[in-house]
């Protein structure tokens, strides 16, 4: 009917609001054959997306290396390139100890380089705060005097990333654990020498004399106790700090690439979601409406569930091959997983067969029926493979992410 026709288009059109479309690729040999295949689970949720705010997590990034190596320009050129989203600092060396009296008047001896200088249970409260959603009051350190102001902090809020910064931010397994991505800046000794000589005579208003008797007594030996040995935890090393801009723009695109990802994914490594299109929103629009007709929701959900079936045909292997065209041109392509069958969990898979045997000629499907006893225990009631189930990739098909 026309009015009807023209409705429906206008939906498609105007459609808006959150949906989740998903593919879960599980690996779980069959229990038949020790040569059991990968088992590739494509499911997706008609279903509202669970409570973001259990699920969003910041990216922390933990940028660590000998005394200026560069860390903090290190550090400025991701928040330049991260410009989009929202970033935010945290320096190790705003977690120094203040130094008590004694201290003071023997502060020449005391060493700034050590693990046991900074507050690391506030530096990991602190951290442990912004990464659930809360701000935080970061102290602010004197280095002329050494000691914290007592009535002057910098407030942090929760953001999307947070990049701790500091020559020791690697030596607690603590701290090490709360990062996603672990940087180490590895520059010159000279050139570091050179840095820290310049900073601190000109920031920090110490004498070259001071500067040098401390980096032979302390920096130098503490680098090579502390610092160096925590290098191996680094997932990424940049060399010459931050003169390598290959090397920043490629960990910005990695960072990129992680807040792009969809919630789940973050929390579930093996969900796979299928990017949103206003096609997809407008067919979750749909098949939502109460309102909606048998015919319509049957026909826009079996188009939602043939995405997920070609989607979660991509994640099968594939062998490279080359074929002659009809124009007499080489055109190397690749050639289909030849062994493949469907496994339907009965009733609710059912609804994925036609699409499966659509994308696949011929396909083997076979049934299963599990009954779930409360929250723990499953039963096997039915079961009917390919004899040969071993040997074949298999799409399990459930269309509900929680029980696929």
């Amino acid at each position: 009917m026309p009015g009807e026709s023209t409705a429906i288009d206008y939906v498609m059109e105007a459609a808006s609001g959150p949906h989740f479309s998903g593919l879960r690729v599980a690996v779980a040999p069959s229990t038949s054959s020790p040569r059991a295949s990968p088992v590739v689970t494509p499911t997706s949720s008609f279903s509202s997306v669970p409570d973001s705010s259990v699920l969003k997590q910041p990216f922390v990034i933990g940028v660590s290396g000998g005394t200026a190596s560069g860390k903090t320009t290190v550090c400025d050129m991701i928040i330049q390139q991260l410009h989009d989203h929202r970033v935010v600092l945290v320096n190790q060396d705003s977690f120094y100890r203040g130094l008590t009296p004694q201290e003071l008047q023997r502060v020449h001896e005391y060493n700034f380089d050590h693990p046991e200088a900074f507050d690391t249970e506030q530096l990991l409260e602190c951290v442990e705060a912004l990464k659930s959603g809360q701000s935080v009051h970061v102290p602010i350190y004197d280095f002329k005097k050494h000691q914290r102001s007592s009535d002057l902090f910098r407030q942090v809020n929760a953001s999307d990333v947070i990049i701790l910064e500091g020559i020791l931010v690697f030596h607690d397994h603590r701290v090490r654990n709360l990062m996603n991505m672990k940087i180490f800046v590895d520059t010159d000794a000279d050139v570091r020498l050179a840095r820290r000589i310049r900073r601190d005579t000109v920031e920090r208003g110490r004498d070259i004399n001071s500067v040098l008797e401390q980096y032979a007594k302390f920096v130098k030996p503490a680098f090579d106790d502390f610092v160096l040995p925590s290098k191996k935890y680094a997932d990424v090393i940049i060399p010459r700090g931050g003169d390598n801009h290959v090397a920043i723009d490629l960990i910005v695109q990695h960072i990129r690439t992680k807040l792009g990802q969809h919630d789940l994914c973050k929390v579930y490594p093996n969900v796979y979601v299928i990017q949103s299109t206003f096609q997809i929103r407008g067919m979750h629009t749909l098949i939502r409406d109460r309102d909606i007709s048998k015919h319509d929701f049957v026909f826009y959900s079996d188009r939602l569930i043939r995405l997920v079936v070609e989607h979660g045909l991509g994640h099968l292997p594939f062998t490279e091959k080359q074929i002659v065209t009809p124009t007499g041109s080489v055109y190397a392509g690749v050639d289909f997983c030849k062994k493949l069958c469907g496994v339907s969990i009965v009733r609710s898979g059912e609804s994925m067969e036609n699409a499966v045997r659509a994308c696949c000629k011929g396909i083997k499907i076979g049934k299963i029926l599990i009954h779930r006893d409360g929250d723990n225990g499953k039963q096997l009631i039915y079961e009917k493979l390919p004899r040969d189930i071993s040997e074949r990739h298999v799409l399990l098909l459930d269309p509900v992410l929680a029980t696929g």
